[in-house]
């Protein structure tokens, strides 16, 4: 009887795991930058400045989308490809989709746009790992 307990292989290469693993530290710091975004527009609003509900709704929804995004990555840090996919997407369309909001003229403080600013390029850090060579070839095209 074979006693040594067994456990299966990890599906991803050692590149493709430690780009999942950078990833997920990237994908942290957007979080935490998220907060402080959140953070800053509470401090703003209890000190009597002018904080608009679509403020509210922008940071708190930067924040939401790093709690998925982070979901995600630790999805296909476990081989799930559709999560890959969506990965890769996400962290393309994210920052894009933060900088073209954020452009629009008379919309939002200054102060508000550079911390935004901040977030996407953070995120759009992601955009290079996650598509970099290690996790292409660990999940390769189906048809």
């Amino acid at each position: 009887m074979d006693t040594t307990s067994r456990t299966a292989p990890h599906p991803l290469r050692d590149d493709a795991e430690q780009a999942f693993t950078t990833t997920k530290l990237i994908i942290k710091a957007y979080g935490t930058l998220s907060a402080a975004v959140l953070i800053a527009v509470v401090v703003r609003a209890f000190t009597g400045h002018t904080v608009t509900s679509f403020m509210w709704g922008r940071s708190a929804a930067v924040l939401a989308s790093a709690a998925v995004i982070y979901w995600l990555t630790a999805l296909a840090a476990r081989g799930k490809r559709w999560a890959y996919v969506r990965v890769r997407i996400v962290s393309f369309v994210v920052p894009v989709a933060i900088v073209a909001v954020d452009v629009i003229p008379g919309t939002l403080p200054v102060w508000f746009i550079g911390l935004q600013a901040i977030c996407a390029l953070t995120l759009a850090a992601t955009a290079f790992v996650v598509n970099g060579s290690g996790p292409r070839a660990a999940f390769p095209k189906t048809r």
